[in-house]
């Protein structure tokens, strides 16, 4: 006998209203409605045009010829946890505690996003309130929601440059508060935390016993030739701090979806179990990737820092030419977060400038409430596509 069901069932009915009720991305709806389009030059996500180092795709082929395509550790395979390390020991110096850094307190992720979906699961649950410096990352906001927490945007202070304000951030926590998301350098806005400003948030979160999710994933590509304050720089052996990282970014490996995020070795035995709860490990040929680009990397994003730099002072040096466009110059990261005088509504101005101008940009307000009214640029991209993106936007501005 067969069963046909009925055409008029309310199937999102049937599902859990935390995962039915989580808003869609703003990115994708744009990314949707330009894709395939002619001509086109997509900046609406963020990742760039190059391949990576060719040592990383090199030690994939390796792996794979030696058959290394099963199960592994749900940690991460020990190589690459300790090349992690060693890498952090490099370019943070001496870990919290004294010493090197612990292989046993970085676990491999499926990049940065399964980073903070175990770090989500790790601090919150239904009812509790995560509080997030906004404009930020979508993301952020969808792993907190579909967990049943609640994410309390904290406006960014904006006074010639975006700056952190921990007097917002403390007016914000509630009892319900568990945790305070920081991106830092960040996403959208290219700002970056001052040392000051991480310390303070610190010393928030010890007062009122809060987690802090470190995403600090954009913490190298910054424009003044050194690294971004990091937690690290202030933290103590027992502070409540993950970190979220990723290979995605630095070395041009979006599609290789490998990650980590730091913890308290104690929590260990948990983060593996979420690890086998969520994905069952990373494949071991993208880890041996990631030791490539971690060990032999250094050049590779020395000359992607350079490039994005003459891509970024394009952008701005052209828009703010026009009189027009406000913005402030990111200082790390590579996304330009502006206004255009005129354009309040940013999703309407994103699909504007994909059907007139030929260019792809995501709406502000995807960044949640502080972000509508701006676009946002990636412009990790060829210099000269920057350059001809700049002028199609300056060209339909004089229209």
């Amino acid at each position: 006998m067969t069963i046909v069901s009925s055409p008029d069932r309310n199937w999102l009915a049937e599902i859990h209203p935390t995962v039915r009720e989580a808003q869609p991305s703003g990115i994708v709806e744009v990314f949707d409605y330009g894709r395939g389009r002619q001509g086109l030059i997509p900046l609406w996500v963020g990742e760039g045009d190059l391949p990576p180092p060719a040592s990383v795709s090199e030690a994939v082929k390796a792996s794979l010829d030696r058959g290394e395509t099963f199960y592994t550790a749900q940690a991460g395979i020990p190589p690459l946890r300790e090349a992690i390390a060693a890498y952090m020991t490099r370019v943070y110096g001496v870990a919290p505690g004294g010493g090197a850094f612990n292989p046993e307190s970085f676990f491999v992720t499926i990049g940065g996003m399964h980073a903070i979906e175990i770090a989500t699961r790790l601090t919150l649950g239904p009812g509790d309130e995560a509080l997030i410096p906004s404009p930020a990352w979508p993301n952020f906001v969808g792993a907190i929601e579909t967990s049943g927490a609640r994410a309390v945007p904290v406006p960014l202070g904006r006074v010639g440059r975006w700056s952190l304000d921990p007097n917002r951030l403390a007016d914000a926590v509630t009892p319900a508060t568990k945790v305070i998301f920081l991106n830092s350098p960040a996403n959208p806005t290219g700002f970056i935390a001052t040392r000051e400003e991480i310390a303070a948030t610190l010393a928030l979160a010890r007062e009122r016993g809060l987690w802090i999710v470190a995403d600090e994933i954009y913490g190298r590509l910054t424009y003044d030739g050194a690294r971004a304050p990091s937690f690290h720089d202030v933290m103590a052996l027992d502070d409540k701090i993950l970190f979220v990282q990723t290979l995605s970014k630095n070395w041009a490996m979006t599609g290789f979806r490998v990650g980590w995020l730091e913890a308290p070795p104690a929590l260990g035995p948990v983060i593996e179990n979420l690890v086998q709860f969520t994905t069952s490990g990373v494949p071991v040929f993208t880890q041996r990737a990631a030791i490539a680009a971690l060990n032999d990397g250094e050049s590779f994003l020395s000359s992607q820092i350079e490039r994005f730099r003459r891509s970024r002072d394009i952008l701005c040096d052209g828009l703010a030419a026009t009189g027009r466009v406000r913005f402030c110059e990111p200082e790390a990261a590579f996304y330009l977060f502006f206004q255009v005088d005129g354009f309040p509504d940013s999703r309407a101005l994103a699909l504007r400038l994909i059907d007139e101008a030929g260019v792809g940009a995501a709406p502000g307000s995807a960044f949640g409430p502080g972000g509508e009214g701006h676009l946002r640029i990636c412009f990790a991209r060829d210099p000269t596509q920057i350059e001809e993106a700049t002028r199609r936007i300056l060209r339909w501005l004089k229209k």
